[in-house]
């Protein structure tokens, strides 16, 4: 998923203020916790960029042409989605 860096910014200080509010976790330094965060995120979002692009090239190289939105296509995409999830996540 292709988010801004104001985006991104914006979820690591939401994840930061959950963690501190809820008393979780006492970092000394501020700065270095948000950058832990911030790079959590950017990882999550990058392998999950990959799976689904693993999932829709599985679907492509079908031999017979599956349209995209349609009801077969979505099957095939989260039953390949979750197999690479399950291969990149584990």
């Amino acid at each position: 998923m292709k988010l801004s860096d104001d985006r991104i910014s914006h979820i690591c200080h939401l994840i930061w203020d959950g963690i501190y509010d809820d008393d979780l976790v006492d970092y000394p330094n501020d700065e270095e916790a948000l950058r832990c965060i911030r790079k959590t995120v950017t990882d999550y979002l990058r392998t999950d960029d990959q799976i689904d692009d693993l999932a829709r090239q599985k679907i492509s190289s079908q031999k017979k042409g599956i349209q995209e939105g349609s009801r077969e296509w979505d099957i095939l995409y989260r039953k390949y989605y979750e197999e690479e999830a399950l291969k990149k996540r584990f």
